[in-house]
């Protein structure tokens, strides 16, 4: 246990000193130091997969390009974390599925393949105090099967929602004026149905249903597909056949990390950005450690990190509404270690959903030979709030009352586990992606891409597909 709680501590520490770096006074304290000037095409903050593939694209067309992070590695809101020797598991962003073609691309140029998500068996119900099992697809408690069902027609609803522009969709001003909480109370009869899609929302997003517009929801559905396959609910929120239908060997950061290796010295970790200005036809971005003039700039961190960046001239109201209005989601990754995939010998895929707990959402996330088997949990919105509060050993209990109930006994005694809050990580400020309330999208939507003279955005909750995902991104 010790050795445990010792290793999430490490995490936990390695956020707050990204958390120091971000004060003021640390800031006044770097730019004392003497900084070195580089001349380039284009400066690029942020060296997540935004950030990287765009620096890519323009070296192989034979631009100059500088790539400043923050942090002392690339890959943003993904995050390789190792188990044992030879042995990695995602402590972010590491699903690859049907239309993500952006994504898949990328990965096959740099080499690193993918392997089927563990979907295998029958899927675990935990509703109303009682387990049940069904095969993958819909519970067949014909309450939930019958909300499931209603929460289908969202997508004939996205369907009228233009991915480039959503604020332009006939019943965008409705929409963006109720939240997706108010849609499922209005259209969910069934309580413990209801539930379930709460449950849905948090992993989805991070937050509740309670603080999405329904306008903004729909957007993201329309956004989980590619020109020739339109959006829609159950591939954002399946395994086979949806967004969570493979895995990348090595682990997703892997991708990240080998484009960068590509990229050189172009790329300089562990170089907040605090200022960038712009005068006549130059860009001069100054980190803690470069001042980079450049042509232009890209901006491709999570909008709730471009508040911390000094602006001369000013951002536009309109964009700085809008990144003060984009909410980074609330998720915490729990990842319980164990010898074997003990559920796989049940005839479970280790997937399993709740309408009570903090871990409602499970999955397999063993390596591709199976040994050691992992199981993770989703915790998000609201139960993420609430389970930041407790100590580590306590959120340690509550997880494995729940995976208890979902898979047995066994269930209750990983060898090891490991954890992420992203909301502790200073340079994310949580994950999976930015979401929006309600009346945003229609107010301050239109200033989305925008760019701001020299500057340009990007990042995945600027996409047209795959919004919040690596394809966006």
């Amino acid at each position: 246990m010790d050795e445990q709680l010792t290793r999430r501590g490490l995490i936990g520490a390695a956020g707050a000193a990204g958390a120091a770096l971000w004060l003021p006074n640390t800031a006044t304290a770097v730019a004392k130091r003497k900084r070195k000037r580089r001349n380039v095409d284009v400066v690029i903050v942020g060296a997540g997969f935004a950030g990287l593939s765009a620096a890519r694209a323009l070296a192989r067309k034979g631009k100059e390009v500088c790539v400043l992070e923050s942090r002392d590695r690339v890959g943003g809101r993904t995050l390789n974390h190792t188990v044992s020797r030879g042995v990695i598991a995602e402590a972010g962003g590491e699903y690859i599925g049907p239309t993500q073609d952006r994504i898949a691309a990328l990965a096959k140029s740099v080499g690193v393949d993918t392997f089927k998500t563990y979907d295998t068996g029958n899927y675990v119900l935990y509703a109303r105090g009682q387990r049940s099992v069904y095969p993958a697809g819909l519970p067949t408690d014909p309450e939930i099967q019958q909300g499931v069902i209603k929460a289908l027609s969202l997508d004939q609803m996205a369907a009228e929602v233009p991915v480039d522009a959503p604020w332009k969709a006939k019943r965008a001003a409705e929409w963006d004026a109720m939240t997706f909480g108010d849609w499922i109370n209005g259209n969910i009869p069934d309580p413990v149905a209801r539930k379930i899609l709460v449950a849905a929302a948090q992993s989805v997003w991070g937050a509740d249903p309670s603080e999405l517009s329904l306008l903004y929801v729909l957007w993201y559905i329309a956004c989980a597909g590619n020109p020739k396959n339109k959006g829609s609910f159950v591939r954002l929120i399946s395994t086979t056949g949806g967004a969570q239908e493979s895995r990348f060997v090595g682990g997703s950061q892997l991708v990240a990390q080998k484009v960068a290796k590509a990229l050189g010295s172009q790329v300089a970790l562990e170089s907040p950005v605090r200022r960038i200005v712009q005068s006549g036809n130059r860009v001069v971005v100054t980190s803690d450690r470069f001042v980079v003039h450049a042509e232009r700039a890209i901006v491709a961190v999570p909008p709730a990190l471009v508040s911390g960046i000094d602006f001369s001239p000013d951002l536009p109201r309109m964009r700085r509404n809008l990144v003060r209005r984009i909410v980074p989601g609330h998720l915490i990754k729990w990842e319980g270690i164990y010898d074997t995939p003990f559920w796989r010998a049940e005839g479970l895929a280790g997937q399993a959903v709740s309408d009570s707990g903090i871990a409602n959402v499970t999955f397999d996330n063993s390596p591709p030979n199976g040994s050691p088997g992992i199981l993770f949990s989703f915790i998000g919105g609201s139960n993420a709030n609430a389970a930041a509060k407790l100590a580590a050993s306590a959120r340690r209990q509550a997880v494995l009352t729940d995976f208890t109930n979902y898979f047995g006994p066994q269930a209750a005694n990983p060898k090891s586990y490991f954890e992420m809050d992203w909301r502790d990580e200073a340079w994310t400020r949580g994950c999976p992606v930015g979401h929006a309330g309600r009346n945003v999208l229609r107010r301050y939507g239109p200033a989305l891409k925008v760019p701001f003279r020299r500057v340009h955005w990007a990042g995945t909750e600027v996409s047209d597909y795959w919004n919040g995902y690596m394809d966006g991104a």
